[in-house]
């Protein structure tokens, strides 16, 4: 067996240390998908840059999506063709940068008539809140076929096709017999988003040794022209940005408030979703996401996430991020409208393993269908003023999906106002696990089995770790400490002590939470017992050197979020 050597830590102190009052190119307020992908690619330019978080990498909005990565069908018919374009080729651009946790979702959207919405579609293209939602066949092929042409740029999945009511019901028996057509087409989904910000940050300190980041980490405010943040540990340090990045996502105007500058640039909308265990429905999804009209016209989804159903997603005007949940009449509108959708499968509340909600943060609007409200992200700048000798440009908006995308056009734009040239595109920049990912079936039975003789663990082992981390898998099966990977989480057996003990002392877990939430999957699957927690709260505290008291308050804490805001039952 091979030992693998331990590379210093990319979230050591040094690095913040080295940062203290000094002068940096690059300060970024929040750590969720977009402030992490321009971390990363800031960093590649070999610029200094500092991203910070009040809580986890990812753990706000980003932590809440409908784990998608898709170019937004619904958005034609509000006429953002841009849109479309820029997220079907970043949706391309990711299942080849991203493969170890992004791929291929076959969808199909039932049409419950042939020729109606045609004239809502019209309408609303004319620039309609309140036309109804209805789409039929027709307006379905018309949208499916604008999504081929859109999809096209680095096209990876194949073209649609619609099937009539017969054929339809035959394929997905389940379906409700009031359908008249369905169409096929394919988008992606993503298994592990909160992991891929992490490895967003993670890949761009590696670009930057000079950088740093930081979670759990209290913005202050300004101190004589610095800008001031508390450390988890309580020490307080400063640095002097040449540009602030406000990526504080549904937090904008509160980051924004707090360095002095007043703004009113968001107006959220909430979103949640449920998930299910119930097998006979992902037995019939047979790997497919189903994306349909509720009986009130809003969309909603289903598809198999990681062996759970995953079903969403509402949106609501909402501007509370610290607080926002799945409520009661939300779960309600979603099982009605999966009984109405698959009247011969059962569902109720005692399949739901795990809830979770967020707010979108999308630009301040009136407008009366929180639905219309554009996906599109812009990039405001307020230049320096009193007191405050940087700009700061605040990241309004945006998908998931888009990211990288939107990450480039405002890295180019800081490139520009620091008089630096870009070194490299990340366009085909692989991200984290996915660099060096095995391309086919035969290079990758060639990798777990070179891994595995390197490791002196099971092939079948080393194909998990690779399917869970991609190729950073590597580093985890040569992990040893105490623990050896047959060493498994009591409860939880397809997770290993010595995996869990990698992710401690490697990936800045500051909390409990962050473990169970986050760097795992143990609670979206519904995997989080009462032992489970205990065990997992032994073992962080073991690694992370917490005495009894802190070991009490993590797991009482983390405990109250489980049960207060994902409906978990402990």
């Amino acid at each position: 067996m091979t030992s693998f050597p331990e590379t210093p830590s990319l979230f050591a102190d040094a690095r913040l240390n080295a940062l203290d009052g000094g002068e940096i190119d690059v300060l970024i307020l929040g750590a969720g998908v977009n402030g992490a992908g321009l971390f990363r690619d800031l960093c590649e330019q070999g610029l200094t840059c500092l991203i910070l978080d009040k809580g986890d990498f990812g753990s706000g909005t980003s932590a809440a999506p409908s784990r998608l990565i898709h170019g937004g069908l619904k958005y034609l018919e509000t006429g953002e063709f841009g849109l479309v374009a820029q997220s079907t080729l970043e949706r391309n651009l990711l299942l080849r940068n991203a493969p170890h946790c992004v791929e291929p979702l076959p969808t199909i959207i039932p049409a419950f008539s042939w020729t109606k919405g045609i004239g809502a579609a019209l309408r609303t293209l004319m620039g309609s809140t309140t036309a109804p939602r209805s789409r039929g066949g027709v307006l379905i092929k018309i949208g499916l076929a604008l999504y081929d042409f859109y999809g096209s740029r680095h096209r990876v999945m194949p073209r649609h096709r619609l099937s009539g009511r017969a054929k339809s019901l035959r394929d997905m028996p389940m379906l409700t017999p009031s359908i008249k057509a369905t169409g096929l087409y394919y988008d992606a989904k993503i298994a592990r988003p909160e992991r891929l910000v992490l490895e967003l940050v993670q890949d761009g300190l590696r670009a930057s040794p000079r950088s740093a980041a930081a979670n759990s980490a209290e913005l202050l405010g300004l101190d004589e022209g610095a800008v001031a943040f508390r450390l988890a540990d309580g020490a307080n340090r400063s640095v002097r940005p040449r540009i602030t990045i406000n990526a504080a996502g549904p937090w904008i105007d509160h980051v924004n408030a707090r360095l002095g500058a007043e703004t009113k640039l968001i107006g959220g909308t909430k979103g949640s979703h449920i998930l299910l265990d119930h097998p006979e429905l992902l037995r019939q999804l047979n790997g497919r996401m189903i994306y349909f009209e509720a009986d009130d016209g809003r969309i909603c989804l289903v598809f198999d996430y990681l062996g759970r159903a995953l079903v969403g997603s509402t949106d609501i005007k909402a501007n509370n991020p610290d607080s926002v949940r799945c409520e009661d009449d939300e779960i309600d509108y979603f099982l009605a409208s999966l009984r109405s959708l698959l009247p011969g499968l059962s569902f109720d509340r005692n399949q739901i393993v795990y809830t979770y909600s967020g707010i979108r943060p999308l630009p301040a609007s009136d407008a009366s269908n929180p639905g219309l409200i554009s996906r599109d992200h812009s990039a405001p700048v307020m230049e320096p003023g009193a007191g405050r000798s940087f700009p700061i440009i605040s990241l309004v908006g945006g998908k998931w999906t888009t990211f990288r995308g939107f990450a480039e056009e405002v890295a180019d734009t800081v490139l520009s106002r620091l008089g630096r040239a870009r070194k490299i595109s990340t366009q085909h920049l692989p991200i984290g696990g996915g660099r060096d990912f095995p391309a086919d079936e035969a290079a990758r039975a060639a990798w777990i089995a070179r891994v595995a003789s390197e490791s002196g663990l099971a092939a079948d082992r080393v194909g998990e770790l690779l399917s869970r981390y991609g190729t950073t898998a590597r580093a985890i099966a040569g992990h040893r400490g105490r623990w050896t990977d047959a060493d498994r989480l009591p409860g939880a057996e397809h997770y290993s002590l010595s995996e869990l003990d990698y992710i401690l002392r490697w990936e800045a877990v500051r909390h409990l939470g962050d473990l169970v939430l986050r760097r795992t999957t143990l609670a979206v699957r519904g995997e989080v017992t009462r032992p489970v927690l205990e065990r997992l709260a032994d073992h962080a505290a073991e690694v992370l050197g917490w005495d009894p008291a802190r070991r009490e308050r993590e797991l009482t804490q983390t405990a109250e979020s489980l049960v207060t805001y994902h409906g978990v039952t402990l």
